[in-house]
């Protein structure tokens, strides 16, 4: 039981497998990069820019990026109330490198599929 206990410790503590998992859900880093866009966004318009996911998976996403310190979730006590999504500082700063990745990926993206189709390029 002992090293079980470790290694979660290890694994929790290790900066890229910390941060970088909560990437691993394939919306997060397009919500990130859609909030960026603006200072903020009511939630059925973020859900409107992404049409392709659910109601659910977007509220799940918005709830791990929020508890991360990426996302800003205002509540606003009005006649119909209204909520309103942000990046905070942090979550800005992850922009540009999102972008680069991005850059990275379209300029990759050939080369990377013909190794997935067994071909050679390199």
């Amino acid at each position: 039981m002992r090293k079980k206990e470790q290694l979660n410790s290890i694994i929790e503590i290790c900066p890229i497998r910390n941060v970088v998992a909560r990437f691993g859900n394939k919306w997060a880093l397009l919500v990130i990069l859609i909030l960026g866009e603006s200072e903020s966004i009511r939630y059925n318009e973020l859900g409107r820019k992404i049409p392709d996911i659910s109601s659910r998976v977007l509220a799940s996403t918005l709830r791990t990026l929020e508890a991360d310190g990426l996302v800003k979730r205002e509540f606003y006590q009005e006649v119909p109330p209204r909520v309103e999504y942000s990046l905070t500082e942090t979550g800005r700063s992850l922009v540009p490198i999102i972008l680069q990745l991005t850059e990275w990926a379209q300029n990759n993206m050939k080369t990377i599929i013909a190794h997935r189709n067994g071909e050679k390029t390199d």
